[in-house]
């Protein structure tokens, strides 16, 4: 065995299940809190004990890595420990109409007073008729009511009296009083009888009918005078026995939210309201108005007279046990500022305060909101209004129209409420490291950021809380419980979703799909327990349920479609290995990579490159190339070569510099003429320097390549080239390890790149000496050597090419000469 091949217990971390003290988790406890995020935890813990302005938590991390259930339980073991917030109303503003008052109430009274407000207008709604129906009122509205009968019965015998006097009687018509002048014998003169009369009484009785008339009119203005008095006494009498059968009901309610200075003016202007518009209470009047009302509105709905006095409760904390913790999903913008709701009437849309709705901030106000950065960003204005409402301290109810200035429509003003809550926000990353560029008001308003971690060490500590963890689903979803074998699997399966040997996963999501997955296989198996072979089970199949993709192209290989060779020597070519990734699953896929040189000065040609099919990243690694042949080989001539780089067969891009070490002993091979045994796959990244980088998907790339091999047949000398930093990454699946300990495939470790090209080509790399010459028939040697004979030719070349220009310019003089002779 080469010292640079690892041996089967180096490819994969196994779990000694002997460590744990049980034999199944139901003799373990269930997990409290998370495992394996200590920074993010003591991150949320201080974040949720600071109580400063803008000191709100965003959280960073994958989804599945527990950030939101163990946010959630936090925030709901904080909230009981803190004290409840105050109850919010809103009241009808009897000064501004359109601007309802805001009205805070002790936690739990608001109910109480919204029932008390209730009864009392109950009571009201039955006392008042009945009082103005009372014998004792109309007793003493009648007293009233008879001195003006006896005023009105005065001024007109003083009329008529008077009347008589000049001479003329009095007689009712549509328009008021007319005088009719009497004759001799005191009777109404006839009109032919006042056409008669002589010119100078006809005048006589003209200017004792304007005093008279003036005289009805002076009558008239004093009794209406007195009808007013009357009417103002009858009005007092109303007021005072209504305000005594009423006026107590209202001071108990008074005495009771006596130190609630908003409640107390309410009451008060709920009964001035009431006193000063006693008509609506008065049956028969006030049905009238109604039908009227209703006749020329075509509105049958039934009028409600105590419809100002209502309370709208917007927030009762009553039930709560501690500080709210809201948790809003939908976070649209009326969800979460809250909005005022429209009625219809006829086509006219209307609203009144109580049709004030409160939004999640007002819910979670004086305690915790949770929400979705995506959803937030999402969400037209909702952002904005959110930003708002934290720099102000206060919620604003507003329509989307007002917000956005393109209505400009009569609607409720609510009066704002002050606002102290502590937003958590759950997102990525990206988003976090968007809003903090481009967004200066979210560093002020979010101070704590909270990063869950994608792993955690594989300690063994680590993996009993995965005990724990495994055994607290168990009991809340009344699954069978785990062997410590089947905890060991499961240990392993998430050093396999880290990438690492020392590492565990803390995408708890991807375990627990495996966790049921098994615990389906042991029922299918009537087992009592889950055991090992269950999760292996549970694996083996998730894989077999996404791979289509993979098995499609491997039967493609084994056809000849996609040409890939395992067990031949070709110049210049080699199996480079990628990672092709279908979102839920990803799997390793070996891509032929020639590589051909020639005489020329162009350099490196990346043919992807050319027709735009490869990123940036992968271009990079090429561009590389120069530099490490530049500085391996063009120390003693200047390089004069072209080579073309393609990845054959390759229709959809490509990127990332895995496959530049590849590219690279393509390069070296074409170059020196050696052939590369194309049993042996290659991965990794190189730098100008030659050393051999580490990458990403290592165990997907050898089992993909391992797949290729066995089906084109194993023939015990294939393998895979990786770097040897990606040593420790490696949780390969029981089928290659079963391979490599029985000799039927190798997995090697390199540094450098002259370790690589001597695996792949089986002769020396090569060091050169003092004097810039590599070994004889070394691969270095090799690539030297022609790179030198392209020098030659080119330098030939030139030189011909001087040589003529020379004699050129030679026969151009002598020929300017001969013409000036």
């Amino acid at each position: 065995m080469s010292k640079l091949e690892l041996n089967s217990e180096e490819l994969c971390a196994t779990y000694d299940c002997s460590t744990f003290t049980f034999q199944s988790t139901a003799e373990v406890s269930p997990l409290e809190g998370i495992i394996g995020q200590e920074r993010a935890v003591s991150s949320l813990e201080f974040g949720l004990k600071i109580n400063k302005q803008g000191y709100n938590i965003f959280i960073v991390g994958m989804t599945g890595t527990g950030r939101s259930s163990y946010t959630k339980s936090l925030v709901n073991r904080v909230a009981p420990r803190e004290k409840k917030p105050n109850d919010w109303c809103y009241l009808y503003n009897f000064n501004n109409p359109d601007q309802p008052k805001a009205v805070s109430f002790a936690t739990g009274s608001i109910v109480e007073f919204q029932e008390d407000i209730k009864e009392l207008l109950s009571k009201v709604e039955l006392e008042i008729p009945k009082v103005l129906n009372s014998e004792e009122f109309q007793k003493a509205k009648t007293i009233i009511l008879q001195k003006l009968q006896d005023k009105q019965s005065e001024v007109h015998t003083l009329i008529n009296k008077k009347a008589k006097e000049l001479g003329f009687a009095l007689k009712s018509a549509d328009n008021g009083l007319v005088t009719i002048p009497l004759n001799n014998e005191g009777k109404p003169m006839e009109e032919e009888e006042y056409e008669n009369l002589d010119i100078n009484i006809n005048e006589e009785l003209e200017v004792k009918s304007k005093e008279l008339n003036l005289l009805i009119i002076e009558a008239f203005k004093k009794l209406h005078e007195y009808e007013t008095e009357i009417e103002t006494e009858v009005d007092k009498l109303e007021y005072d026995i209504i305000l005594n059968r009423i006026g107590d009901y209202f001071n108990c309610l008074i005495k009771k939210y006596s130190t609630n200075v908003f409640a107390v003016e309410h009451l008060n202007n709920i009964l001035q309201d009431i006193l000063g518009n006693i008509k609506r209470f008065k049956e028969k009047e006030h049905k009238a108005e109604i039908e009227i009302e209703q006749i020329l509105l075509k509105d049958t709905r039934p009028r409600d007279n105590f419809q100002n006095y209502k309370v709208n409760v917007l927030i009762d904390n009553s039930k709560l046990t501690g500080a709210p913790v809201v948790i809003e999903d939908n976070p649209t913008y009326y969800n979460l500022m809250g909005r005022v709701e429209y009625e219809n009437k006829l086509g006219v849309l209307t609203t009144e305060f109580t049709k004030i709705k409160a939004g999640s901030l007002h819910q979670a106000n004086g305690g915790y909101l949770i929400l979705r950065c995506r959803d937030v960003l999402t969400n037209n204005l909702c952002w904005n209004a959110l930003k708002r409402a934290l720099k102000t301290k206060k919620m604003q109810i507003e329509s989307i129209g007002d917000q956005m200035g393109l209505i400009a429509s009569s609607s409720l003003k609510p009066e704002p409420i002050p606002l102290n809550v502590k937003v958590i926000m759950i997102g990525s990353s990206y988003e976090y490291q968007m809003l903090y560029e481009y967004d200066e008001d979210f560093r002020k308003l979010f101070k704590i950021m909270v990063d869950f971690d994608v792993e955690m060490d594989r300690t063994q500590e680590h993996a009993y809380k995965l005990s724990r963890f495994i055994r607290d689903h168990c009991e809340r979803e009344k699954l069978r419980h785990f062997t410590r074998d089947a905890v060991g699997k499961i240990v392993e399966y998430s050093s396999r979703l880290a990438n690492s040997q020392d590492k565990l996963s803390t995408r708890f999501n991807e375990l627990v799909e495996i966790i049921y997955e098994a615990d389906t296989w042991a029922s299918l198996e009537d087992n009592d327990l889950v055991t090992a072979v269950d999760v292996k089970k549970a694996i083996k199949e998730k894989v077999y349920r996404s791979n289509k993709y993979e098995m499609k192209l491997q039967r493609m290989i084994e056809k000849g479609i996609i040409l890939i060779d395992t067990d031949k020597k070709v110049v210049g070519q080699v199996n480079g290995l990628a990672v092709l990734d279908t979102g839920e699953y990803a799997f390793g896929k070996p891509s032929r990579i020639t590589v051909n040189t020639y005489l020329g000065n162009k350099g490196i040609i990346n043919i992807e490159r050319e027709v735009k099919m490869s990123g940036a990243v992968h271009n990079k690694g090429v561009l590389i190339l120069s530099g490490y042949m530049g500085e391996k080989f063009g120390n003693s001539f200047p390089l004069s070569f072209s080579a073309s780089i393609c990845f054959e067969q390759l229709y959809n891009g490509v990127d990332g510099d895995s496959a530049s070490s590849s590219e690279l002993y393509a390069l070296l091979s074409s170059l020196s003429g050696i052939p590369i045994d194309q049993g042996i796959a290659v991965t990794g990244s190189v730098n100008q320097k030659g050393f051999i980088q580490p990458i990403g998907g290592v165990d997907q790339k050898i089992e993909g390549f391992y797949q290729v091999c066995k089906a084109k047949g194993l023939t015990g000398t294939q393998g895979v080239i990786i770097p040897r930093q990606n040593k420790d990454d490696l949780m390969l699946n029981d089928e290659v390890i079963t391979a490599v300990k029985e000799g039927n495939f190798h997995i090697y470790v390199v540094e450098t790149v002259e370790e690589g090209i001597e695996i792949l080509t089986g002769v020396s790399a090569g060091i050169v000496d003092n004097r810039g010459r590599y070994p004889r028939n070394s691969v270095f040697d090799k690539v030297q050597e022609k790179l030198k004979k392209f020098y030659n030719i080119v330098k030939k070349d030139e030189n011909v090419t001087e040589k003529n220009n020379n004699m050129t310019k030679k026969e151009d003089t002598a020929l300017k000469n001969g013409k000036k002779k």
